[in-house]
């Protein structure tokens, strides 16, 4: 899967810090290659029995990432040990049979990953005539009825998915907060053939087809459809059937089958004006739990989301439009008006029907037995964040673990625009540390490089705190103090004030001050240069320089990205070094205070290799985007291989000889004495046993990478702060199990009781675990009748008395009542349902 929504940036405005990326060797070749400063080799051979005791950074010694894109393999190479994990979810029944059936092999459950069906909305024609029948939004609201998703679920994913209707994942917060309208939208666009029969034939004769011998006919031609369909996953199986449904509804269908990098090129890159496709079957990924989903509407549904060419072509209606905007910005008062515009944005996403849902995929994420590291529930082990900090063996610290991957090194990696496939992200979280970790279970941040933070709000800001590392507080008025950072001047080369650009003064909607851990500054990059101020204002400085159009850094594909950026952000202050405190200022507030702190808190990246990229891009020599490499006609910049590396040495070179420092005037004075010889002389050493220029702070270091083999490998930082056991809290999600319980056939005029028990394996759930236990009723129309909360009865039971007049307004009939139970613990709510009938006394 190349492109995953979800996951936080370090970088506040699209200055992707090397804070998230990784490299490469030939398994046998480990104990060969030299080490980097201050290290020692640590090959397979290098694993010993025994406790964590004062072992820093990672808990194995080298990790070898592999390319292997045959999922029929996974067992056997995991049963013979040639293989010990494999980070591509498995949604395949057949092979989930056969891992199941494996003593020597475990595996655990993601939930973040979805397939729906893109649609093509240019029109009412494409440039060369021919009409687009998904151009009216009826046609497309259609295809929801058409397809059925319990058929998806069941029969094409084997039971490894559930039906999603809506552009909210089932298994994320906003579901369950919203599921009175969800569960309505949900039962009015189920499977129903003959109204999407009904509705595309009166909006295909509408459009002036006809239908001639059972195919509908345009300007004389037959209308056809081109299905662009993956062939890497279950995707195949959903284009096969989407097309077999168009067919029997009277279109021609084109099956185009190709691959992700194919596919990319035409429904991506390509101009959907020139009519290529109609169709794509589209899959995403979120690499962690999403705890607000309120940006999906504008991420999916409007020019807002992407710069693409696609995303270009989405005209909603304007209440889509203006409420998509309003929740990306949270342009709301209280989190009732949070939930009332999301709602209606349900609905008016499902009428506009640009992607029509078809599933969640349950993923399997398969290890060996003997191998343990933290999965996160919407990621798996792609998405963890934690994995390179709790990856180990069961009996034996140390060793080397071989990770099986479909692709890798398939774009180029830069720290500021490269690859953004979700298995290169997966490497390049293992080589950075963030300042801040999302929990793998609820998607809430808990501290890594910081050791607490001070959120304060205006007191009309809906924002709650869940753990006691944070503080909220609420005050009439935040004020930005003058000396605030709030822009950057491009031809003076130094930051503009508030007070220079608001000098009647500056309030906003929230302020986070950030304090990092004592000593900050005085850690080291893997090529054993030490941290500075500077590494953390250069890219913010460089996010400011892309956003300029008389900059020579300036990247048109970025601006959109800057200027919703801008519409929120209100400053930067750095309060003191030692200990390092940062504030943030700005408009843009998350409901949980703990993601506003980890969407705030800069990250860092090392100044000096990220100078040389920029040097390469002035000099319109390589571009961070590719993008921007394809209208300049030069290579999308790499800091691992290819010709870029030659590029990026000259520039060492001329670096080193002139002390090059970017934007001299402002930085200059935040640097050490001598830092700047120390910088080039350490990056000088590294590239010379490494080979590349990928330097990073986390657990692991990048070895090697071979884009040739496609093959990476990573060695432990030996000199990494933390404990080695500091992440291992993390054992088992407690996914809560529903049982819902009571009578079958209840008389008008009754009072019927209905029992709700909660278990984690077998046991109760703990009651104070519990958030909240919701119900719905549910008529035979599919009508919402009724809700409330469940009242506890005993620990992790609950009871539902449904009052006589409420039932007495049923009438005969059937009837449904349904319960959404979340929990502290995981973001996954659980759901139950009792059918029962209603019956005259």
């Amino acid at each position: 899967m190349r492109r995953g929504k979800g996951g936080i940036a370090v970088a506040l405005f699209g200055v992707a810090v090397a804070a998230l990326i990784g490299s490469r060797l030939i398994p046998g070749d480990a104990t060969s290659v030299a080490s980097a400063p201050g290290q020692t080799a640590a090959g397979p051979a290098s694993s010993r029995p025994g406790e964590v005791g004062d072992r820093r950074g990672a808990l194995v010694d080298q990790v070898v990432f592999a390319q292997e894109a045959d999922l029929g393999k996974v067992a056997n190479l995991i049963e013979t040990g040639t293989h010990q994990l494999f980070a591509q979810g498995i949604s395949n029944a057949t092979v989930f049979r056969r891992l199941r059936e494996s003593s020597k092999i475990g595996y655990s459950k993601a939930f973040g990953s979805s397939a729906e069906l893109t649609l093509n909305p240019v029109g009412p024609r494409f440039k060369d005539g021919r009409v687009n029948p998904f151009h009216v939004p009826a046609l497309r609201e259609a295809l929801n009825w058409l397809v059925d998703r319990r058929y998806v679920a069941e029969e094409l994913y084997g039971g490894l998915a559930v039906p999603r209707t809506l552009p909210i994942n089932t298994g994320f917060p906003d579901y369950a907060r919203l599921a009175d309208v969800s569960r309505a939208l949900e039962l009015r666009y189920s499977h129903d053939p003959e109204r999407a029969r009904s509705v595309i034939s009166a909006e295909m004769e509408r459009l002036g087809a006809r239908r001639a011998d059972g195919v509908w006919v345009h300007d004389g031609k037959p209308v056809r459809i081109s299905v662009l369909i993956r062939t890497d996953d279950q995707r195949r199986r959903i284009g096969d059937y989407v097309s077999n449904l168009l067919e029997t509804e009277g279109f021609v269908v084109e099956r185009l089958y190709r691959a992700a990098d194919e596919a990319s090129r035409i429904w991506i890159a390509g101009d959907p004006a020139d009519g290529r496709w109609h169709i794509y079957t589209g899959g995403w990924v979120s690499t962690m739990i999403q705890r607000d989903l309120s940006e999906n509407f504008a991420y999916y549904y409007t020019p807002l989301g992407r710069p693409e060419p696609l995303w270009q072509a989405y005209a909603p209606v304007p209440e889509l439009q203006t409420l998509a905007e309003r929740l990306q910005k949270a342009d709301f008062a209280t989190l009732a008006e949070r939930q009332r515009m999301m709602s209606r944005c349900l609905e008016l996403a499902m009428s506009d029907s640009v992607r029509v849902w078809l599933v969640d995929v349950i993923s399997i994420q398969p290890r060996a037995a003997d191998v343990q590291l933290t999965s996160d529930l919407a990621g798996g082990f792609g998405g963890s964040s934690l994995w390179a900090y709790t990856l180990r063996y069961v009996d034996r610290i140390g060793g080397s673990v071989v990770v099986g991957l479909p692709a890798l090194l398939a774009e180029p990696w830069n720290p500021v625009a490269g690859s953004n496939w979700i298995f290169d992200r997966m490497i390049m979280r293992g080589l950075t540390d963030a300042p801040l970790l999302p929990d793998p279970y609820t998607g809430l941040f808990w501290p890594q490089q910081i050791v607490g933070a001070e959120v304060t709000v205006k007191d009309d800001v809906p924002v709650v705190s869940t753990y006691d590392w944070l503080t909220v507080e609420r005050v009439p008025e935040v004020r930005v103090p003058p000396d605030t950072w709030i822009g950057w001047s491009g031809s003076l080369s130094r930051w503009i004030t508030v007070g220079e650009q608001h000098p009647d003064g500056l309030t906003t909607r929230a302020r986070v001050r950030v304090r990092f851990v004592d000593g900050f500054l005085d850690r080291k990059w893997h090529d054993g240069s030490r941290f500075s101020l500077a590494d953390m204002l250069v890219p913010w400085i460089l996010g400011f320089d892309r956003g300029d159009p008389e900059s020579k850094l300036f990247d048109p594909s970025y601006k959109l990205v800057f200027d919703v950026f801008r519409q929120h952000f209100k400053g930067l202050r750095i309060v003191s070094r030692e200990p390092l405190v940062v504030e943030i200022y700005g408009d843009q507030v998350y409901p949980d205070a703990e993601t506003m702190v980890a969407t705030r808190t800069p990250g860092l990246a090392p100044w000096h290799t990220l100078a040389l990229g920029m040097r390469a891009e002035e000099q319109g020599e390589l571009a961070f985007s590719s993008a921007k490499a394809d209208q300049a006609k030069v290579d999308w910049m790499s800091f691992v291989a290819g010709p870029s590396l030659a590029i990026l040495d000259r520039h060492r070179a001329e670096a080193t000889k002139s002390g090059f420092v970017p934007y001299a005037p402002t930085i200059g004075s935040l640097l050490r004495p001598g830092e700047v010889e120390e910088r080039y002389a350490a990056l000088a050493r590294w590239v010379d046993l490494r080979g590349h220029y990928w330097v990073d702070n986390g657990p692991f270091y990048l070895h090697a990478a071979n884009p040739t083999e496609r093959s990476i490998v990573l060695r432990r930082f030996e000199e990494f702060p933390d404990r080695a056991d500091k992440w291992l809290r993390f054992d088992e999600p407690r996914i809560p199990v529903v049982d819902l319980d009571g009578p079958m056939i209840v008389r008008q005029g009754e009072t019927p009781r209905f029992d709700l028990c909660v278990t984690f394996r077998g046991q109760a759930y703990a009651s104070a675990d519990i958030e909240r236990a919701r119900w719905l009723l549910f008529d035979g129309r599919g009508g919402l009748r009724a809700e409330g909360d469940a009242v506890s009865s005993s620990e992790g039971c609950f009871s539902i008395a449904l009052d006589a007049k409420v039932v007495g307004a049923l009438g005969a009939g059937a009837n449904t009542l349904e319960v959404a139970v979340t929990s502290i613990q995981v973001s996954l709510p659980a759901f139950g349902t009792h059918a029962f009938a209603t019956v005259s006394r």
